[in-house]
């Protein structure tokens, strides 16, 4: 993977593309990615038209509908500004996929090309384009478990970036587990279609994280916080999900699980 300019100069403005899981299933995760973002003095767009980014259809293998999804969302950012995902897997369709969708139409794929060098995820954002630093921990000690998702992890690299936005919060031991390479089992329709593996997949995630000690995962992709936190509801582990920008909204400004202040 060849490495990615960034701006020398923070830009004022961003668009956040907030995901449909995001939307449907995890909406404080959104709020959070927008104060995140506030916090470091940049104004926040959200396009109120955005709603899928293609990949559920691009996986399934219905590219026609993918480029209709697709097509649907890339009019929504006429400015210059960045595009910041709360998702690597969604920002990992938009930035590689997209141009490929539109590849036998020169202006479509011209377009889809551009904002491709305007995608980023959150984590690679805050660390690479807005360097932010947080303050000294007003809470207790945390242990936590990092995963990172499968298009996050390959095709966007960012783990790397997630490790060093935990490493870097005061009062937080990331702790590695045994799996962590591994796939949650979510994949979007994989879990649907292969329920005994995904299940399986899952439950091994789940092992090796509470093996650990820690008693919290982190993610910046919903999809796979919902399948593991799910899944450990289900076999009662002591094992609670938590969205990269949620943790991190909440570890900078000394608030509890939960919500309270410390």
């Amino acid at each position: 993977m060849q490495p990615r300019p960034y701006p020398a100069t923070p830009p004022s403005h961003v668009y956040l593309f907030g995901t449909c899981v995001i939307d449907l299933f995890m909406p404080q995760a959104g709020l959070d990615a927008v104060r995140l973002l506030e916090r470091e003095g940049v104004t926040v767009h959200f396009p109120r038209g955005q709603s899928c980014c293609g990949q559920p259809a691009w996986s399934s293998g219905n590219p026609q509908q993918a480029r209709d999804v697709a097509l649907a969302q890339m009019a929504l950012f006429p400015h210059d500004w960045p595009i910041v995902v709360p998702s690597g897997s969604c920002a990992g369709m938009m930035r590689h996929h997209w141009p490929e969708l539109f590849a036998g139409d020169a202006d479509l794929a011209a377009q889809a090309q551009q904002l491709s060098g305007r995608i980023y995820e959150l984590s690679e954002f805050l660390l690479n384009v807005l360097h932010v630093r947080y303050p000294a921990a007003r809470l207790n000690d945390e242990a936590v478990v990092l995963h990172t998702s499968c298009g996050a992890r390959r095709e966007m690299g960012t783990r790397g970036h997630g490790v060093a936005l935990v490493d870097g919060l005061p009062g937080v031991r990331r702790l590695e587990h045994a799996r962590e390479s591994e796939c949650c089992g979510f994949g979007g329709t994989f879990c649907l279609k292969h329920p005994d593996i995904s299940g399986a997949m899952v439950a091994d995630k789940i092992a090796a994280a509470c093996a650990t000690g820690a008693r919290r995962v982190v993610s910046a992709d919903c999809g796979c916080l919902l399948n593991i936190g799910h899944a450990a509801t289900a076999r009662n582990a002591p094992l609670e999900v938590e969205h990269m920008a949620s943790f991190l909204w909440r570890r900078a400004n000394g608030i509890a699980p939960g919500g309270e202040g410390a």
